[in-house]
């Protein structure tokens, strides 16, 4: 599986050829890499070049390494927490903002839905329908269910992107939305129209997945964006993170 490594790049070689091998799907998730020893031996290289690129390799998610006499590299496939921890830190630090936020979301999320009303299955629709029962029964419990109010909200929107039939929206959009969770579970709802209004937006855009509409999905997606930025701002007050442009913390 592993060669001789390039002396002129001996540490990005070894990231490069385990990083291939779990990519390629010649390493799977739970495989254990052999002990270090072998490793050197397989590289015909030394124990600090390999070291160092088992760390980077950890840090990017590729492998769960374990101390001790029963330790070990461990391999994982790329996972989003991360990625979305990342995009987390940025928004918290006012590097992104919920203005641009809301902008990428308007436009990606528009054209994922419709591209969602001409792929989505009966199966994607009958998961959008239970979600939506699920989104009316916490409107109908009042203001005290706004948090699990919002992860169905947030749900339904990552089921869609899913619809779409492409796993990077699927991928971006619930990195997306896990990070714009944050700022619902901040600002607990002061009325219940917003929830209402809310339930309404997401009942049309899954009516209109259903009959395949996508002109109409779109709009009707951008529209329900909109009105989550609206509410966002009437929150925060005017110097917040949503209404700067890239400011700095």
């Amino acid at each position: 599986m592993f060669k001789k490594t390039s002396q002129q790049r001996i540490f990005e070689d070894l990231v490069a050829q385990i990083e291939g091998a779990i990519l390629d799907g010649r390493l799977k998730a739970g495989d254990k890499l052999p002990a270090q020893r072998d490793l050197v031996d397989m590289f015909q290289t030394s124990r600090g070049p390999l070291r160092e690129a088992l760390r980077v390799l950890e840090q990017k998610g590729l492998l769960d390494i374990k101390r001790g006499v029963r330790g070990g590299a461990m391999v994982k496939l790329p996972g989003m927490a991360p990625v979305a921890e990342s995009l987390g830190l940025l928004v918290r630090h006012r590097k992104i903002t919920l203005a641009e936020l809301s902008e990428f979301r308007e436009g990606v999320e528009g054209n994922v839905a419709a591209i969602a009303a001409q792929r989505a299955t009966p199966a994607d629709i009958l998961q959008l329908k239970g979600l939506l029962r699920q989104a009316k029964k916490h409107m109908e419990e009042g203001i005290e269910a706004w948090e699990p109010f919002c992860q169905v909200d947030n749900r339904i929107h990552v089921a869609i992107a899913k619809a779409a039939g492409n796993r990077v929206y699927e991928f971006v959009l619930r990195m997306v939305h896990d990070n714009i969770q944050q700022y619902y579970e901040a600002h607990p709802l002061k009325g219940r129209q917003f929830m209402e209004e809310n339930y309404q937006d997401l009942c049309d855009i899954v009516r209109a997945l259903e009959k395949q509409q996508a002109t109409a999905v779109r709009s009707l997606m951008q529209s329900h964006v909109r009105r989550f930025n609206r509410y966002m701002n009437s929150q925060q007050p005017s110097d917040s993170v949503s209404g700067e442009k890239g400011g700095n913390p």
